[in-house]
């Protein structure tokens, strides 16, 4: 399918026809993380992106709706965390899209006050760059002031549902 006569008044295709195509591209699994206050935040996100090698750049994407979008909009919120989940921690995806479920016991761990989520295969801290409005969600650019891996393999998102490599 290529073009839907269905498309809203923007032209193009629906929102749905939209999300179908793109359930067909692999995506890896993130908790975006930021402080609010006393409290530590997560957000699941599958729009995570690398920008550029030189500076080391990243770009997320937050639905307007989010209560993540309204946290990363404070100007005195000026670092955020990446965390790429492992293989083993679809319960934190799942969690973190406020997906019903038995209550999860987050690894939280803190550096340079960013909270951050132990256990996943990589973890970033970015100072927020650049916020770009685009459409319903915002694009926040982060620099990646820190990193973190091991060598496990990660959680895929396809079509909708969870996969393992291999």
């Amino acid at each position: 399918m290529t073009h839907s006569p269905d498309a809203d008044t923007h032209g193009g295709i629906t929102p749905i026809e939209f999300r179908q195509t793109l359930g067909r591209f692999a995506s890896g699994v993130t908790i975006i993380t930021a402080q609010d206050g006393d409290e530590r935040r997560g957000m699941t996100a599958s729009a995570f992106v690398s920008v550029s090698l030189t500076p080391p750049l990243i770009l997320v994407s937050v639905d307007k709706r989010a209560h993540m979008h309204g946290l990363l909009g404070q100007e005195d919120v000026t670092h955020f965390g990446v965390n790429i989940l492992g293989a083993n921690q679809r319960h934190l995806s799942d969690h973190f899209a406020g997906r019903p479920g038995p209550e999860e016991s987050v690894p939280w761990f803190m550096h340079e006050r960013v909270p951050l989520i132990g256990g996943t295969i990589a973890q970033l801290v970015c100072r927020k760059e650049q916020v770009i409005p685009a459409g319903d969600h915002t694009l926040y650019l982060g620099f990646v002031e820190y990193s973190r891996y091991t060598d496990d393999d990660p959680l895929l998102y396809f079509r909708g549902q969870y996969h393992e490599l291999g």
